[in-house]
């Protein structure tokens, strides 16, 4: 390494039988750090090598004609690649043994068939982008603890970029085309991906990948960034214990989804929940009475599809006691659910909005365009933040409405001091939850003191498995309804 430039980070990433090191450096002459992937069981020289084989294999083989929607023909083609390439590794390397020949088939297989190098990155459980701008571009990606970084990765050109958009668009029976040139698809691994075709991204094709989390988010986890803490994350319990709906708010990228994952903990273990989403993306604890649902587009002709529309209105048929939403975009999705919520469900969402006076805003005008009385129906809403310099994410308010429809901020982020403060007293949320339990103030409060101290606990003991913490939340429950008998 260089005196020059530092080293930031270093660790291994394994893919199958590949194992790559990633080394992630900040060059003198550059203000964004370079993410630098180096494949460590196959030799510089035999990569080389395999280059040469793969140039071979192409000219032999048009990829770009192959049919791979169809599994058989998919296993069909694989089968007859791997032969094509044994017999040119025993051409370039006649000395390698068959464990290894088959290691090197299996790396040329994804290079040729897979989404190349871009499949190690997919393997990288820091990042959470993956993007493609062009081909004179290299592929950029967003860490988790570092943000934007540029690659040593390069897709060789632009048919490359649109041959990789069109095989993931194939699995789930989506084209890409010249009259249809931007595609939302999923991977299997739950994946979401959105391509582009020149010109209408002017400098190339293009290709973003939005990673599924590995490990769904919890609560410990969300205190230990220092997203919350735990006393307001006692208060969201409460306001859920108690069958309040609850909003999640915020910017793109601003970890709306996880908020919402990690507070699903705090649902009762004897209730029905229903979640819908356009992707999947929700993971409960595997102990809830948990029915996870999720639309469906449209086929090439244009029948089949289920929206998220369609799956609100059978949820109420379902006799959910919770409805998780992955997101509220149109008028008739928020006014089934706002119906829902005025019936006596609770009613979990996300909403894209900077704040909570602007969530309100969003609900009473286009596109959404709500009655002003409807939206007391909210018990809270909870906004989050990224900082788009640091990558953090924060809980910025958290926010009860009041009888006419108007936020009433609880608590707010102060950003000058680093900390969460009450900025106003719960009111309606201590209101509501003496109407239907008889709990007077203090018991309420000394409620959420006994919730803050848990939630402290399971942090120290580290409890970040969402299976593990949900348990855990459940037998709280049961030891609070066993005192009460």
């Amino acid at each position: 390494m260089s005196n020059k430039e530092k080293l930031m980070d270093e660790y291994e990433i394994k893919v199958n039988d590949l194992v790559a090191n990633v080394r992630i450096n900040l060059y003198p002459d550059d203000f964004v750090p370079v993410y630098t992937v180096s494949i460590l069981n196959i030799s510089k020289v035999t990569l080389g090598i395999l280059e040469k084989i793969k140039e071979e294999f192409v000219s032999k083989v048009n990829i770009g004609v192959v049919n791979i929607s169809i599994e058989q023909g998919y296993k069909a083609i694989e089968k007859e690649f791997i032969r094509e390439l044994h017999v040119l590794i025993r051409k370039y390397l006649p000395q390698v043994d068959m464990p290894t020949a088959d290691f090197l088939v299996n790396h040329l297989i994804r290079e040729n068939l897979g989404l190349g190098k871009i499949e190690i990155l997919l393997n990288d459980s820091n990042l959470e982008e993956i993007v493609v701008n062009s081909a004179k571009d290299c592929v950029w990606i967003y860490h988790r603890q570092y943000g934007w970084l540029k690659t040593n990765i390069f897709v060789e050109n632009e048919r490359k970029i649109r041959h990789y958009s069109t095989l993931i668009g194939r699995e789930v029976g989506k084209d890409i085309t010249v009259l249809q040139p931007l595609m939302d698809a999923t991977l299997k691994t739950g994946d979401r991906v959105n391509a582009t075709l020149y010109p209408i991204s002017t400098t190339g094709n293009t290709l973003t990948i939005r990673k599924f989390s590995d490990k769904p988010w919890t609560v410990v986890d969300l205190i230990k960034k220092e997203t919350l803490t735990s006393e307001v994350a006692a208060w969201i319990w409460l306001a859920m214990q108690y069958e309040l709906s609850i909003l999640v708010a915020g910017g793109t990228a601003s970890g709306k989804t996880s908020m919402l994952n990690a507070i699903s903990n705090f649902l009762p273990p004897n209730q029905r929940v229903i979640s819908i989403e356009d992707t999947r993306e929700l993971v409960l604890p595997d102990h809830l009475h948990w029915v996870p649902m999720e639309t469906r587009l449209a086929n090439p002709e244009g029948k089949g599809e289920i929206t998220m529309l369609d799956l609100v209105i059978n949820s109420l048929r379902m006799r959910p006691d919770r409805i998780l939403v992955g997101e509220i975009r149109r008028k008739r999705e928020a006014e089934v659910l706002f119906e829902a919520m005025h019936t006596g469900h609770s009613v979990y969402g996300t909403i894209h909005a900077n704040n909570a006076h602007e969530t309100i805003n969003r609900l009473t005008n286009p596109p959404i365009d709500l009655p002003k009385n409807l939206i007391s129906s909210i018990g809270l809403i909870v906004v989050q933040f990224r900082n788009r310099r640091t990558g953090k994410r924060k809980t910025l308010q958290v926010a009860e409405i009041d009888d006419s429809g108007n936020e009433n901020v609880i608590f707010q982020y102060n950003f000058s001091t680093d900390k969460f403060i009450m900025a106003k007293k719960p009111k309606r949320i201590i209101d509501e939850i003496n109407l239907y339990s008889g709990l007077s103030e203090s018991a309420i409060l000394a409620d959420v003191a006994k919730k803050t101290k848990f939630i402290n606990w399971l942090v120290e003991k580290q409890f970040d498995d969402v299976d593990k913490v949900g348990l855990l939340i459940s037998k709280y429950y049961h030891k609070k309804d066993i005192k009460k008998k």
